[in-house]
């Protein structure tokens, strides 16, 4: 392989890494929008009565912002 096969795979080509993490995304999205009934939901002490999707998106946000933190942490050591 010389040079410019291997700079498209490193500088935002399509790996397979990607496609798993697109994949992923895709089947969340589709998991909370096919779940709009509406739940109640205990936040520590109240008691909230909203959209079942806006619990999950939620929940998957603060998901990638806690992986995201610990990647990010683990590539300064």
């Amino acid at each position: 392989m010389g040079p410019k096969e291997t700079a498209g795979a490193e500088h935002g080509g399509v790996t397979s890494g990607r496609i798993a993490i697109a994949v992923l995304v895709v089947l969340t999205l589709v998991l909370i929008f096919e779940n709009t009934t509406r739940v109640e939901i205990r936040l520590l002490v109240p008691e909230v009565t909203m959209p079942l999707y806006l619990a999950l998106l939620g929940t998957a946000l603060l998901g990638a912002v806690c992986g995201w933190y610990g990647s990010s942490r683990r590539s300064r050591r």
